[in-house]
This record gives structure tokens, sequence and C-alpha cells, in this order.
């Protein structure tokens, strides 16, 4: 009889689990030390993508599209390191796919950084700002680093994150973002 109840609560539990997300798992869990306050399987917060030609883009606009967000600055020597990845093995692979959105979001520098930030590092993909920090403080704890990318599903779910430039974390969300897209094929 116990044993019955333990698979009842088990599968309640999974049941539960894929109805309130309504997402594919791609991680099983995200460190403490990753400094996220938003949560797999959570709705990404609401706020505007702005790009230095002023254009506002609501992120709520790209629902049905696979998005990716990078969080960087100028000053970061990791966001340099991964940032010419993120050009040559994810943006040139994706770019003309209508169903994929990646935008670089700069935290709290002046769009004149931010311009000739793009040109040195050599990357084509946009870079939006965060003059004040206000979007970044929507997806992380205070005083969190920048480094990190946020993978989001058609439906708007955050499905992937990550922290620093590990190479094996890194073609992990290659191939979650390969799997998102392959769905609209």
């Amino acid at each position: 009889m116990r044993y019955l109840q333990v698979i009842g609560i088990l599968l309640f539990l999974l049941v539960f689990n894929v109805h309130k997300t309504g997402a594919q798992n791609f991680q099983e869990e995200i460190p403490a030390d990753y400094g996220y306050s938003v949560s797999l399987g959570q709705t990404v917060p609401d706020f505007d993508l702005v790009l230095p030609d002023d254009t506002y883009i609501p992120i709520r606009d790209l629902r049905g599209k696979v998005v990716m967000l990078q969080f960087t600055a100028s000053w970061c020597s990791v966001c340099r390191k991964e940032m010419p990845h993120i050009e040559k093995e994810i943006w040139q692979k994706h770019k003309e796919n209508a169903n994929f959105k990646l935008f670089g979001i700069d935290l709290k520098e002046p769009v004149e950084t931010v311009v000739a930030f793009q040109k040195q590092v050599g990357i084509s993909y946009p870079l939006a700002l965060d003059a004040n920090g206000s979007v970044f403080e929507k997806f992380t704890v205070p005083n969190a680093g920048v480094t990190r990318n946020i993978i989001i599903d058609r439906n708007g779910t955050i499905v992937f994150l990550t922290r620093l430039f590990k190479e094996e974390e890194f073609n992990r969300m290659k191939e979650v973002i390969d799997k998102l897209l392959r769905k609209d094929e």
C-alpha cells in the first residue's frame, strides 16, 4: 500500500511540474552561485530592449521566437572571450532564421561605449542598452556579475541559463537552441 502511495505522489508531482512549466527541461537546476533571481520554467519578465538607435523592442513582441539574451559589458574580459564564439557558432548559424532572435544586453554603459565595444569585439549581432541596470536586475540577485546567457522558448519561458564562459555549458546551450529551432521545421 505504501508503495502505491509513493508512486501516486511521484506521478502527481511529475504531472503537476510538467503542467506548471509547460516547458521542456534542458537543465536539472541552476547552481545558487550563478546569481539568478529567475528560474527555469518561469515566464520571462517584461521589459523593453533599447537599441543604440533608440529602437524599442518589447520582449513580449518576441513571443513565437526562440530568443537568446546575452548580458555583457565592455570591461568584462570573460564577455570579450565569449562573444566571438556567440558570433561565429550561434549568430552566423541562425541569423537568417526568422524564428530566432539574439540580443546582447550591455550593462550600465553609455551608447558610445556600447557601439565602440561592438566594433572592437567584432560582433554583428545587436547589442541593446541597459543604461541603469534595470533589465539585468529582473534576472539576477543584487551585485551579480555579467557574462550570462538566457534562452527563452517560443512560449516566452526561460529554458536555459548560463554563467561565465564554460565550453561544455556553451556547447549544451547551442544544442538547446538547435533543438528548439528544429521544432519549427
